[in-house]
């Protein structure tokens, strides 16, 4: 099973929890483990605030463009997720145009408005030991669904977990807390 390039949805019997309601696109997958961003989950932080922080004195202002909570690992550590071909250093290919970069020079780019048009900024990321998320899984923790770069990049946040969740043809709201046992 390889899960790179797809969505995890939260079930909601996942509650009480960091990841409860969440979209996480999972950008890395193998037997030694995973790394996904939640993308659902704006943080309190906008992108001018963050560009403003780092001294990278943005050409736009990002006032509307949250920065997104995108795990509990590393929360001080940023990430850009975009659409397109740019390349930056330490970029990672996930599929045809996606891709993840933690390198400072996409946030250049993005102040100097130079950087892709579709993107999101993440600070912090989900992990997943070897074997981990498979076993969350099979206790029907998550449902897994292709990923699609329009629910990723161009839905709201609030829709995204929803949008995810029509690609598989459900309606999250219709699936009980709980397990039912007869």
């Amino acid at each position: 099973m390889n899960l790179t390039n797809h969505f995890l949805l939260a079930m909601p019997t996942l509650q009480q929890d960091y990841f409860t309601a969440t979209l996480t696109y999972i950008c890395e997958h193998s037997d030694e483990g995973a790394m996904g961003i939640v993308v659902n989950r704006p943080s309190g932080v906008s992108v001018l605030e963050l560009l403003n922080q780092l001294n990278l004195n943005p050409a736009r202002h990002w006032v509307d463009h949250p920065v997104i909570a995108g795990g509990p690992v590393s929360t001080n550590r940023g990430f850009m997720l975009f659409a397109g071909e740019d390349e930056y250093e330490s970029s990672l290919t996930i599929t045809d145009g996606v891709q993840l970069t933690s390198a400072l020079e996409s946030l250049r780019a993005v102040a100097n408005d130079e950087g892709p048009e579709a993107f999101m900024i993440a600070l912090g990321y989900a992990g997943w030991s070897g074997g981990q998320l498979e076993d969350e899984i099979s206790r029907n923790v998550w449902l897994t669904v292709e990923a699609e770069p329009e629910v990723l990049f161009e839905q709201p946040y609030e829709q995204r977990l929803d949008a995810a969740a029509k690609l598989l043809g459900i309606d999250l709201s219709l699936v009980a807390p709980e397990a039912g046992h007869s």
